[in-house]
């Protein structure tokens, strides 16, 4: 990790010397500015003088003109408007009225399926309530069976790379077409069909209302499955994974009313952010901290560091402290659901979902771990994808 501090990360990522306590910004050996103190990244991922890079976006780029693009790849003025209109769909009170429900039935099918199995996998089980959530904010809501098999065949544990100079990227360029045509078939268009018929109060309604044709609303149904489905699964078994592994922590979260577990949860983030590492391209020059960034350079705002950061966070940055007093502009997760513009819109959706679901878990008596979780790793982003996190309990467990 670059120096002697103690950590309780159980995913640590690949670190060059230099953690917070040194230069917050400097140039990497590939010529990409790296940002890894607080103060700069916030400011970074604030500035109006940039843009989104990463995450496929080249691709994105290349669709002709009158093509909209999903609100993850938009920028500027039209992508302000479109937030605006659809964050109506993750206010607090909305998720308290219209997902709570729906998240509790949620747990407990899980945990009545564990007890009756007597074992699961959590990643399968996380997945499952993140599917059924999102589903319900998009209004993909008339599928057919078999649409977790589907996203875990378009979000595969090893993406590869998309190309025609070579016979593995020529095979995982038809896979994802094939992925896409399979998801639009038996999900995008039946929902797009229910919703012309009659309209709801969903993200597939508000699209239509705009004009999108169904490639684009399937675009954009995939980057919110993305953001809201696939880092959720991983924030609930990293979470899981701490609770288990620290029985005076486990012990509090049991103990908590809910605001408390909240902030709990929001600690653990803060600490294990789903994605690691978010990019940037300026647009103007620009000053962040003491660097010079001409128009056009690309930052990486290395989310994990920064929310490690001593002169933010306090003392004892890498261990779990829940409850630390902090003036965090984005919140107690720090940066780890972004800042200004593309913060994501669905942070109060994900951490209660987690809790609704761990906290019916962790209430199952005899509920232990058995053997130790894998961890692998998305580059780009900075992601991390746990696996074979098993949990167990006695059948006879109510």
């Amino acid at each position: 990790m670059g120096d002697a501090r103690e950590s309780v990360r159980k995913v640590e990522r690949e670190h060059e010397p230099g953690r917070p306590g040194g230069c917050p910004v400097r140039r990497g050996a590939d010529g990409t500015w790296e940002v890894r103190g607080y103060a700069a990244a916030r400011e970074v991922l604030r500035a109006t003088d940039t843009v989104q890079a990463g995450l496929g976006i080249e691709t994105v780029e290349k669709l002709p003109a009158r093509v909209r693009r999903p609100v993850l790849y938009q920028d500027g003025p039209g992508h302000r408007e479109q937030r605006r209109q659809t964050a109506r769909f993750f206010t607090p009170r909305r998720v308290d009225e219209h997902y709570r429900e729906l998240m509790t039935r949620v747990a407990e099918e899980q945990t009545a399926a564990l007890r009756a199995a007597g074992t699961a996998q959590l990643s399968d089980l996380s997945f499952t309530m993140a599917i059924e959530v999102v589903s319900d904010i998009i209004g993909l809501t008339h599928s057919r069976p078999g649409l977790k098999s589907r996203l875990e065949r378009f979000f595969p544990e090893e993406f590869g790379q998309p190309g025609l100079t070579s016979l593995r990227g020529l095979h995982w360029l038809l896979r994802q077409n094939t992925n896409w045509l399979r998801i639009h078939l038996a999900d995008v268009r039946p929902a797009v069909r229910a919703h012309r018929k009659q309209e709801r109060d969903d993200l597939i309604s508000h699209l239509l209302a705009e004009g999108c044709s169904g490639a684009e609303i399937l675009g954009e149904c995939l980057t919110y499955a993305a953001a809201g489905m696939v880092t959720t699964r991983e924030f609930i078994c990293v979470a899981a994974w701490h609770l288990f592994d620290d029985p005076e922590l486990l012990a509090r979260y049991r103990a908590a009313e809910e605001p408390e577990r909240l902030d709990l949860l929001r600690e653990i983030l803060r600490l294990e952010p789903a994605v690691g590492r978010l990019a940037r391209r300026a647009t103007a020059p620009m000053r962040v901290g003491e660097a010079s960034i001409g128009a056009g350079e690309l930052l990486t705002v290395f989310v994990d560091e920064a929310n490690a950061d001593p002169d933010v966070v306090g003392r004892d940055p890498d261990l779990l402290r829940p409850g630390r007093l902090r003036e965090l502009g984005p919140g107690p997760a720090g940066l780890a659901f972004g800042d200004g513009a593309h913060r994501c819109p669905g942070a109060v959706v994900a951490v209660l979902e987690a809790d609704v679901l761990l906290s019916r878990l962790f209430a199952l008596d005899g509920l232990r771990m058995t053997g130790r979780p894998r961890v692998s790793f998305k580059g780009e982003i900075g992601g991390y994808e746990i696996r074979e996190l098993t949990v167990t309990v006695p059948r006879s467990a109510k």
